[in-house]
């Protein structure tokens, strides 16, 4: 009966049984989870959507909002009983409105994030969120995780690009909060208590954006240190001279340069001499330049660095930036791997890394460290590689105490065991264990008075 209603709702291009179509949709990036559903639902509009939630609650029966399924904790995956049903926000892919005096733009959830950045462009506008993901990943899905990506230090994460939302509730309403307002103080904000909630308290489907200047062109450069703690040092040496126009500062290590080269066609090592730690920087030309080449040269000198690339062209920076961006890919050839989304204070990013090493010594002596992050915002991909040839089931059992050492000592320098990729399943219990009692309760709390049924992406987040 509910799959019959449900299929009205949204009509016959609107809906899947197939196994082959649901197939992809049923494990997250990793295939690290997986999970069943007897339909998925694409609805192509914020009231077919509503009729969709409305449906399900009648039922009580589980709604999986889906994005473009980059996530890496689960967040978008049903359970393994079949009985949950998938909504998919790829047919909500309308950009609605875009008004480039008021610097903002409204568009919908399945809208492909590289698209809206596209169409900023065109209005000469600059829509600054940006990750690895951005060819696939969806907006609905960056804003129900609050996603970083490498802009963060001149921009801030997803939530600071948000003026207004539009979202079905638990029930089937909707509220309609797509104000452009830069200010307005009139009682809650309730955008805020969306944006990174995963799907468990509303389903966003339309978003207000804010829209920033054209930065124009950027200079690029790859830069060669001797540790992680010179990163730091770099970063504020940088910061002194060129202030908010450094756009993205990224920390990668030897090991995820050298997956890379190793499993991804036409890559290659930037320098000829091998060094420990790399960082890849973009900066706002402004003026001048020449003004961060200069700087480097002066790192150089004063022993922040050691070597220096600076892209001549578009090319060579895409060139560049793709290494940054194919880790992820290439560490999948290389095995089973633990994933660590964290993030620290800035000025504790050597520390922690120092220390870290020193626990994965201790549990697995032979894994392999692939570490990258975002040096400005402190959020590190803290992966660890299975030992060459060692035996996965092993590497897992272990894996998961070391994981466990890895968030205390996170905590304990205080720290967050998420930093742009959520919660989801696979760290609803340690968000149990790491979170305050009384920050806990605060989401339950949240939780059970917009969702008494649970029927919003249940089991996932708490």
């Amino acid at each position: 009966m509910l799959l019959d209603n449900l299929k009205a709702i949204v009509g016959p291009g609107g809906w899947t049984c197939d196994p082959d179509a649901l197939e992809p949709h049923l494990t997250e990036w990793r295939n690290a989870l997986r999970g069943e559903t007897r339909i998925m639902v694409s609805p192509s509009t914020t009231d077919e959507v509503s009729r969709v939630v409305s449906a399900c609650a009648s039922e009580r029966v589980g709604i999986v909002p889906q994005g473009g399924n980059t996530g890496l904790c689960g967040g978008a995956i049903p359970d393994g009983t079949g009985d949950q049903v998938l909504l998919s926000t790829a047919r909500l892919n309308r950009i609605r409105s875009i008004d480039p005096q008021d610097y903002s733009m409204i568009v919908e959830a399945g809208c492909i994030l590289s698209a809206i950045q596209d169409k900023a462009r065109k209005h000469d506008r600059y829509f600054p969120l940006s990750l690895a993901a951005e060819g696939s990943c969806q907006i609905g899905g960056n804003l129900s995780t609050n996603a970083g990506g490498i802009n963060v230090i001149r921009y801030g994460t997803a939530r600071r690009h948000v003026l207004g939302l539009e979202v079905v509730l638990a029930d089937g309403t909707i509220w309609d909060g797509l104000r452009s307002l830069r200010k307005d103080t009139a009682g809650y904000d309730m955008k805020q208590v969306f944006i990174g909630s995963e799907g468990t308290l509303g389903i966003i489907t339309a978003a207000s954006l804010q829209l920033y200047p054209d930065p124009g062109e950027l200079t690029t450069a790859f830069v060669a240190i001797r540790s992680a703690f010179h990163s730091v040092e770099l970063l504020a040496a940088l910061r002194t001279s060129l202030a908010d126009r450094i756009q993205a500062f990224e920390l990668i290590s030897d090991r995820a340069l050298r997956f890379v080269v190793r499993h991804i066609p036409d890559t290659r090592m930037p320098f000829d001499k091998e060094h420990r730690w790399y960082v890849l920087i973009d900066v706002a030309q402004g003026r001048d330049d020449g003004l961060l080449e200069q700087e480097l040269m002066r790192s150089i000198e004063e022993d922040l660095a050691l070597d220096v690339i600076v892209a001549k062209s578009i090319a060579e920076a895409d060139a560049l930036w793709r290494l940054r961006h194919s880790i992820s890919e290439a560490q999948k050839h290389e095995g089973a791997s633990l994933k660590h989304d964290i993030s620290v204070p800035v000025g504790s990013i050597g520390n922690f890394l120092e220390r870290a090493q020193s626990l994965v010594d201790k549990f697995i002596p032979n894994a392999r460290l692939c570490t990258f992050g975002h040096v400005g915002d402190g959020n590190l991909h803290y992966n660890i590689s299975q030992p060459k040839d060692g035996n996965i089931e092993e590497f897992k059992t272990r894996g998961a105490d070391l994981s466990e050492a890895i968030y205390a000592l996170v905590t304990g320098i205080g720290g967050s065991i998420s930093a742009e990729h959520g919660i989801g399943t696979l760290k609803k219990e340690c968000l149990a264990r790491y979170c305050s009692a009384t920050e806990l309760d605060l989401m339950q709390s949240l939780k059970r008075a917009l969702d008494p049924l649970n029927t919003l992406n249940p089991g996932k987040v708490i």
